[in-house]
């Protein structure tokens, strides 16, 4: 990391002015609104429920080698041919299973259960292994439905269950080959991927991290810190007035802050954000919701996404430094905003959004 030494006095100036004329209590306290509740828990479980076992409308994503790879959505992908897209299937999975860790009581729980028992088996998750060692597939789902995957073997891992255990142990063979995957590609990315959509790369080493750390992968975890680190460790002045562009779901600044707050330690991450984003830490600073024009369009409702993913960053920046409390009320500002429209939502947000809703609404308490 580049060493200025008037990183410092700016860490120092923004600090004070945090803390200046009783705001420190107001930060301390940091009270918000955003909060999952029972009802919501049961109206974003429906989400998944009505499409992770529908096989159209299906966007599959797939290199043909001849005829023969052409097929049904639930032949090719046994396990995740539902909800639009092979990623959106997968983190549908990854819903249902954190919606029971966190509500175990939620009247959709035997469903859930026998759906979840149905998809992840042995034969099924052996049958997508199969189509990702496809000649042709090499890419398939880099890095964003590889992301998912392993947060979803990670909540499996840590869910104190007997169904956990075995569907952990079905998922296994396809985490393993995801986690290959990353370990493959990672040294062979030259240049990060900074974008609002799929591919960005900070987002995809975010959740790849976590399984690493949760998991004790520390081949996986090395090399994404280490990458990480030549990535993103002498950015500087992040345009966040710049964002969002037109299809955003992720905040290409704020995904990188999210990544850079896990592997940082405390004194190296307000360093860098003395230069990277600065201006976060003051008292007054605003970020506009992202308006949607049009919930029917699937590419302009990714804008209802990117209000979840900027508010799950903000919220776990706060969670880990509490300077940052002040960034409370516009992470709840940006779940306000869209958490009502998912309830009847068109099929084209209403197939995913409620993953990104709940990734919030769980970092938000």
């Amino acid at each position: 990391m580049k060493k200025k030494a008037a990183c410092i006095s700016i860490v120092c100036t923004l600090l004070a002015s945090a803390c200046h004329t009783g705001q420190s209590e107001k930060i301390l306290s940091g009270s918000h609104k955003a909060q999952l509740s029972l009802e919501q828990a049961s109206q974003l479980a429906a989400l998944p429920l009505a499409c992770m076992q529908t096989p159209y409308p299906n966007k599959l994503g797939q290199t043909l080698g001849s005829k023969e790879d052409l097929g049904e959505p639930q032949v090719l992908h046994p396990a995740f041919y539902g909800c639009f897209d092979w990623h959106s299937a997968v983190h549908g999975h990854w819903s249902l299973v954190r919606l029971l860790k966190i509500f175990p009581e939620l009247q959709e729980a035997e469903i859930i259960r026998q759906k979840l028992r149905e998809n992840l088996s042995t034969e099924n998750i052996l049958s997508e292994v199969a189509y990702f060692e496809r000649s042709q597939e090499n890419s398939y789902e880099r890095t964003y439905g590889w992301a998912w995957l392993l947060k979803l073997a990670e909540e499996l891992h840590t869910w104190n269950d007997p169904l956990g255990r075995e569907l952990e142990s079905n998922l296994q063979p396809l985490t393993e080959l995801i986690v290959e995957r990353f370990i493959d590609f990672l040294p062979k990315l030259l240049y990060p991927i900074r974008v609002g959509e799929h591919t960005n790369t900070a987002f995809g080493m975010c959740f790849a991290w976590d399984y690493a750390h949760s998991l004790g992968a520390e081949t996986l975890k090395i090399l994404i810190e280490q990458r990480a680190r030549e990535f993103y460790a002498d950015d500087m002045a992040c345009p966040l007035v710049w964002e969002p562009s037109g299809f955003d779901f992720l905040s290409p600044c704020l995904e990188e802050i999210d990544l850079m707050r896990r592997i940082f330690s405390e004194e190296e991450f307000h360093e860098w954000m003395s230069l990277f984003a600065p201006q976060l830490l003051q008292n007054n600073y605003v970020l506009e919701v992202a308006r949607v024009s049009d919930r029917s369009d699937g590419k302009l409702v990714h804008l209802d996404g990117l209000n979840f993913s900027r508010a799950w960053v903000l919220y776990g920046l706060a969670k880990q430094y509490p300077v940052y409390r002040h960034l409370l009320p516009l992470a709840d500002a940006h779940v306000e905003y869209s958490l009502p429209n998912l309830v009847g939502d068109s099929y084209e947000g209403g197939h995913w959004l409620g993953t990104f809703a709940l990734y919030a609404l769980q970092l938000s308490e």
